[in-house]
């Protein structure tokens, strides 16, 4: 992690730690004195491919959320900005995801339950996307780029309704990540 200017803006920089060779694990920076249960996350985000980044990379970004304090549970809302204007139908379906760390990661969630944990967004690299997620009990709600309309909805949280945690700024593999202006709400 680094802060740094971009666009003239102060963000944070996050690239995933190299040694970390699986999907969907805990390649996060953890947000010093978060406790989150229900409220509103708030944070703008900007991703870019790394020029290393394997043909499989999607500028993967996001948030994770109630991150226990050995990081070994956490629940997590994030996008694919290259599948929002994809030519490809099924690449686009795919532009927004959660998954619950360890168990519940995307390709468990994808087999089975085709389309419940994804959904479609119109986004694209390199460009700041607001993401707003709405959390209450077991139910979590993404909105992309202050619209009234939720772009993915989550129904059942894995890790259940009374999880407690951090808050996290969270990439993937092949992601340069740029996070600014998080705003956090409880309620």
């Amino acid at each position: 992690m680094t802060i740094e200017k971009l666009k003239g803006s102060k963000v944070v920089k996050v690239v995933k730690d190299t040694a970390v060779k699986e999907f969907d694990e805990a390649t996060f920076i953890k947000v010093n004195g978060t406790s989150f249960k229900d409220g509103t996350i708030e944070v703008k985000v900007l991703s870019r491919l790394l020029e290393d980044a394997p043909e499989f990379a999607r500028g993967f970004i996001g948030v994770a959320f109630r991150i226990s304090e050995d990081n070994s549970k956490f629940e997590s809302i994030y996008i694919r900005p290259t599948n929002g204007r994809s030519e490809d139908q099924v690449r686009r379906n795919h532009s927004v995801q959660y998954y619950a760390y360890p168990d519940y990661k995307f390709d468990r969630l994808r087999k089975e339950n085709p389309e419940r944990y994804e959904s479609y967004a119109d986004m694209g690299l390199n460009e700041w996307i607001t993401l707003k997620i709405v959390v209450k009990g077991k139910r979590a709600k993404l909105f992309l780029n202050d619209n009234k309309h939720p772009s993915l909805i989550v129904n059942d949280l894995k890790h259940g309704e009374s999880t407690t945690g951090a808050i996290g700024l969270w990439v993937d593999v092949g992601t340069e990540g740029f996070f600014k202006d998080l705003k956090l709400y409880t309620h």
